[in-house]
């Protein structure tokens, strides 16, 4: 059957399979049929008794001698909210704090906000939203997302 390494306690050496039929499996270092350690995500071929897993042997891995699978590739997130909608928010009505309460930084927003009707507070709030925009329009799509996506 094949699987792939879940878990190995360091200490010990046993570890868990998950096999392809769904199940899990233990080992102990007795039953890691290869030479060097068994690593979490190595793809496995086992046999097994019972809930045991024998004779685990490391699977290569295409292209090359490596047993240890390939990273899953990066998650893409998406974003309701645009950059340059922030952008233009910060940059024109950036002093009452619109621009982060589109964003959901309703703390920073309520300070711009209360800061803006004191004279001190609008020559803080002002650079501050000036400062706003131009990193919301020098910021990757990517990083936009990931900062100021919506918890679900």
């Amino acid at each position: 059957m094949r699987g792939q390494v879940l878990g190995v306690d360091q200490r010990s050496g046993d570890g868990l399979v998950a096999g392809e039929d769904g199940q899990r499996y233990r080992f102990t270092p007795a039953d890691w049929a290869q030479r060097g350690e068994p690593a979490i995500g190595v793809t496995v071929d086992f046999e097994t008794a019972g809930d045991h897993a024998l004779n685990v042997f490391p699977l290569p891995v295409p292209g090359g001698d490596r047993h240890v699978l390939a990273p899953p590739p990066p998650r893409v997130v998406a974003s309701d909210r645009n950059k340059f909608v922030a952008a233009l928010l910060a940059f024109f009505l950036g002093t009452l704090g619109v621009h982060r309460f589109y964003l959901g930084r309703t703390g920073s927003a309520v300070t711009m906000l209360v800061l803006t009707f004191t004279v001190v507070g609008m020559l803080v709030s002002g650079p501050w939203a000036l400062i706003d925009a131009l990193r919301y329009l020098f910021m990757s799509e990517r990083e936009f997302a990931v900062r100021y996506a919506r918890p679900a």
